[in-house]
């Protein structure tokens, strides 16, 4: 069986494909997520080595931190991943993945940061700054 979960941008110029597992979704409410898209980041991670990324020449990638970069879309604008340089792991949209996902809640981070037209009250664990 076949368990490659793929997903895409909105427009679909830009695919990723994740051989292995998914990891549980991560709410990020630090200002840069929240100024990226709007409310908040939801993300889901991967291996590195496991993600098969196509559309290169369409992704354009922001480095709102010296750590990390931040990508997406050129053609529709898709927020597509954050990664840390040098890491093993990838946090992936979790929107890029088509329904069923599989995908389940996992936690919050930066809560101390969040915005306050929003509450957190889904019994999820939250973190006041980063979850490790």
């Amino acid at each position: 069986m076949n368990d490659d979960k793929t997903g895409r941008c909105l427009c679909g110029a830009v695919t990723v494909t994740v051989r292995g597992r998914l990891g549980p979704v991560s709410y990020c409410h630090c200002t840069q997520c929240r100024r990226q898209t709007g409310l908040y980041y939801a993300t889901t991670n991967a291996t590195v080595a496991d993600v098969e990324i196509t559309g290169h020449d369409r992704i354009a990638s922001y480095r709102a931190s010296p750590d990390a970069e931040r990508t997406f879309c050129r053609d529709c604008g898709s927020a597509l991943y954050w990664k840390a340089d040098g890491a093993t792991k990838i946090s992936l949209m979790a929107g890029l993945f088509a329904n069923p996902t599989g995908l389940e809640g996992g936690y919050h981070i930066y809560c101390a940061d969040k915005g306050d037209f929003y509450e957190i009250n889904d019994g999820l664990p939250q973190y006041a700054a980063s979850s490790s």
